[in-house]
């Protein structure tokens, strides 16, 4: 997975990795900072968390056709300078006034700008590395270990956001409110880290920096040509995965508004045992290791490889046996760190879901893009089916006046382990439906118009985060199980109408 792949591929990783972790350190603490800095309700913090989103998915095609222009590189660096500017903004206390309130809207339009900038064009930058036919058998396990970069950013993006504001609180003796802008700064701090990997390593990959016309010269390569009939049927096809996975980015972000609602409001706050030790982001790091040493440990073609394999995973065993004969007491953490879940799942599941439809592919039994797409929504709406399941009986959700301020209460102790589950299903379903849209988009494409296609993913992204809002208007509208059977419906008719559709999603694969 990791042996020849191109030298630019691990230096894009770790600069895209700097990015999103400042991105996800944000978004940890972001819709509970709109409602305690600025008193907003849960459907206004939602409709600005939402449109943020949308905007971090729209922008990029602005971005790519900035590029045909200027390059990706010069886009690349446009973008991390842009996002500077809007996390430095987000890091000034301003107090929670009206003035405050459009800086902080002018610095996620920043943000949100930049971010457009930069990621549709990094992504295809790492792309064109795979241009050279001696790497051109490596590309999906280079975008893999891509992704993979992408959420070990995330992994401790909610750890740096919870300690860094508590370090504000403590230490610093900042209010609640004002602690939170030291979380934004955390920001600015991995924007530097990027910028400075990508230009301490550009030699590796500064042959793709180049505009797509460019590109396209240098390749050289034929045009596919395509009957107008097999170009309409491939299109319809695309749309027609478009128009579904609008529903799943809807369900599957309300990781950092509803869910996180939940986190704050009806979960429990203190956690003993084994149970416990899932909060410390460096235990899970342990357990990433223990994975990929059991598949280094089966897979290594020398006996050196196997024994070092197999010390790792007795020395991470021992470490996480040690920690956890060393807990005394109960261990606190706040609704944000829930979020470091998903991603550590995503790193640790990687290399078990590629060994597993690497396998069905040996036997010919390996579902199409389009099935995957459909299992994936179902997955999506059996962890919403759970939500609603638990979350028949609970209060609505209360809110108390706190010097003129409406301030959320925590009205339930529901266990941790029923939101550490849900993001466990939930990363299943992403990693169904997440890669193998982005291969189906690739593969199907017409020749003609696969910029235009690969556009169309990103405002399909876009606009299934808009709708993200609908979990923050039916928060406290509606009894929560209501709130959770919205998603988990959605999800459901969103797989039934791709299988409907399979037939004709199959024919253009």
């Amino acid at each position: 997975m990791f042996e020849n792949q191109p030298k630019g591929l691990f230096a894009l990783a770790l600069a895209n990795t700097g990015e999103r972790f400042g991105d996800y350190t944000m978004l940890a603490v972001f819709a509970l900072f709109l409602r305690a800095n600025y008193g907003l309700s849960p459907a206004v913090a939602g409709t600005i968390y939402s449109a943020f989103l949308m905007l971090v998915y729209f922008f990029p095609l602005i971005g790519g056709a900035l590029a045909d222009k200027f390059g990706f590189g010069k886009m690349v660096t446009s973008g991390i300078i842009i996002m500077f500017l809007g996390y430095l903004l987000l890091s000034v206390p301003l107090g929670g006034d009206q003035l405050a309130l459009i800086v902080m809207l002018g610095a996620l339009l920043l943000i949100g700008f930049g971010t457009g900038l930069f990621k549709g064009n990094l992504q295809v930058m790492v792309g064109d590395l795979y241009n050279d036919p001696k790497y051109a058998d490596k590309r999906d396990s280079g975008f893999s270990i891509f992704y993979m970069a992408i959420n070990i950013g995330a992994l401790f993006a909610p750890t740096a956001a919870v300690k860094i504001k508590e370090y504000a609180e403590t230490a610093l003796g900042y209010s609640s409110n004002d602690a939170y802008h030291f979380s934004f700064a955390v920001a600015c701090a991995s924007l530097i880290l990027s910028i400075a990997i990508y230009y301490l390593f550009r030699s590796t990959f500064r042959h793709t920096e180049g505009s797509k016309k460019e590109a396209k010269a240098a390749d050289a390569a034929p045009v596919e040509e395509l009957s107008k009939e097999e170009t309409k049927q491939r299109i319809v096809a695309l749309c027609l995965v478009f128009a579904v996975v609008i529903f799943f980015w809807m369900a599957f972000h309300q990781n950092g508004l509803s869910l996180t609602y939940f986190a704050d409001e009806f979960t429990a706050h203190t956690s003993t045992g084994v149970e416990a030790m899932a909060f410390d982001v460096w235990n899970l790091v342990l357990v990433i290791f223990i994975v990929y040493s059991l598949f280094s440990l089966f897979q290594s073609k020398t006996s050196k490889a196997r024994v070092i394999s197999a010390v790792v995973i007795l020395v991470a065993a021992g470490l996480l046996v040690w920690k956890y004969y060393q807990q005394t007491g109960e261990v606190s953490f706040t609704a944000p760190i829930f979020q470091q879940f998903n991603p550590f799942y995503v790193v640790a599941l990687t290399p078990v879901s590629m060994a597993i439809f690497g396998s069905l592919a040996a036997k010919g039994k390996e579902p199409s893009a389009p099935r995957k797409i459909a299992y994936g929504m179902i997955v999506a709406a059996v962890a919403y089916a759970v939500m609603m399941a638990f979350s028949f009986g609970l209060p609505m959700p209360q809110t108390q006046m706190v010097d003129g301020e409406p301030v959320a209460q925590h009205v339930a102790d529901v266990t941790p382990n029923l939101l550490i589950t849900i993001y466990l299903i939930l990363t299943f379903g992403e990693l169904l439906l997440s890669p193998m849209g982005i291969s189906f988009v690739s593969k199907v494409a017409p020749p003609k118009y696969k910029g235009m296609m690969m556009g169309g993913w990103f405002v399909a992204t876009a606009i299934g985060n808009q709708l993200v809002v609908v979990g923050g208007l039916l928060w406290g509208a509606v009894p929560l199980w209501v709130c959770w059977s919205v998603f988990m419906a959605v999800c459901l008719i969103a797989a039934l109408f791709m299988f409907v559709m399979m037939k004709r999603l199959e024919k253009v694969c």
